[in-house]
């Protein structure tokens, strides 16, 4: 167990306390939204750490390119479940940016039955970035009733959608051998 792959278990860690901080709020509401929206930003800021540090000390692991991404995956569809839980995003939009999730996951694993790395898209860091701006916009503490951030909100949630449906299809029109039984 390298220090990247300690750094993406961390994030994996982190996904529980976020949780139950989130859906719990045992500190107050105001104190409880500062505390989750940290271990958010801790728990990301880890995706980047745990890459730089594999590349730049020479330890990319066959465990180190499973987990990270899955660990990409666990807290951002988390964060999704629990705000719509909660009344902070439609179930639609859960469903969309979810479904992109697991699709993507399953077509990677297709490339990989087939030897063949799916490289990150444009649109796939696009995506990730709109995500966790989203994310980080609704865990913001400030109530979404106020009458400007209202729309603000609206319009986060369907670019963050657009963009993934884009993503998704973006990876699949680079895939498309995939789907012949062909390598790309």
């Amino acid at each position: 167990m390298n220090l990247p792959n300690k750094v993406t278990l961390l994030r994996v860690l982190l996904i529980p306390a976020f949780l139950i901080m989130y859906l719990v709020q045992p500190l107050g509401e105001i104190a409880n939204a500062w505390v989750v929206l940290v271990l958010f930003v801790v728990a990301a800021a880890t995706d980047a750490l745990d890459g730089y540090l594999a590349r730049k000390l020479g330890l990319v692991t066959n465990f180190g390119k499973l987990i990270d991404p899955l660990a990409d995956k666990l807290l951002v569809c988390a964060a999704f479940i629990a705000f719509t839980a909660t009344g902070s995003l439609p179930a639609w939009a859960a469903i969309i940016l979810i479904s992109r999730e697991f699709y993507i996951s399953g077509l990677r694993q297709l490339a990989l039955e087939q030897n063949i790395v799916v490289a990150a898209s444009l649109g796939g860091k696009l995506k990730t970035i709109s995500q966790i701006v989203l994310i980080v916009y609704i865990l913001l503490p400030f109530p979404f009733t106020i009458l400007f951030l209202y729309p603000v909100a609206i319009a986060l949630i369907i670019i963050t959608t657009a963009i993934s449906i884009y993503s998704a299809a973006e990876y699949t029109y680079h895939s498309k051998a995939l789907f012949k039984g062909k390598n790309i």
